[in-house]
């Protein structure tokens, strides 16, 4: 219960312009422009997903960043894609959390170990304060893996949107 108690203290009291601290207009943009360049040599679609605290009632029913990851992971439609190939990338700013969610189509080649290596590749930037270079590290591992596994084709539509959502 004391854990709950402060995890709830946590994102109660997250405030609601550390996003825009820690991810200006132009990290933003960057991070957009990372993932249409991304997108390019892959057929995978990506999503970047920024949440700066949970509700109070999500933190007193227990979800984890894991399961909001998830939920956010249908929300956005990520699982939406031609060929079951997005990848979302969740980060709870309140819960200094990292989680790569890929769709079936990527799993069946791709190890969740490979993707928590990343998560944790940028969870090291994050803690030294370099939010743009984190970001922009995992984006870069991240179409490494896709490249190689799912190179992209002919035909290769944007199927989602480039830009990060701030939930």
């Amino acid at each position: 219960m004391v854990k709950k108690i402060k995890r709830w203290f946590l994102h109660a009291f997250t405030p609601p312009w550390r996003q825009r601290v820690l991810f200006p207009k132009i990290t933003l943009k960057a991070i957009e422009t990372a993932i249409q360049q991304s997108e390019s040599t892959h057929s995978g679609e990506l999503r970047f997903a920024i949440e700066n605290a949970l509700s109070s009632g999500q933190v007193w029913r227990g979800v984890s960043s894991q399961q909001r990851a998830l939920e956010l992971f249908s929300t956005l439609r990520v699982w939406d894609t031609e060929e079951n190939s997005g990848v979302l990338i969740y980060l709870l700013l309140a819960d200094r959390t990292v989680h790569i969610v890929a769709d079936r189509g990527i799993n069946k080649r791709v190890a969740q170990a490979e993707w928590d290596d990343i998560a944790h590749a940028m969870q090291s930037e994050f803690r030294l304060g370099n939010f743009q270079r984190g970001a922009l590290i995992g984006i870069e591992r991240i179409t490494a893996l896709l490249t190689s596994h799912f190179p992209a084709t002919v035909d290769n539509p944007n199927e989602l949107p480039n830009a990060p959502v701030i939930v």
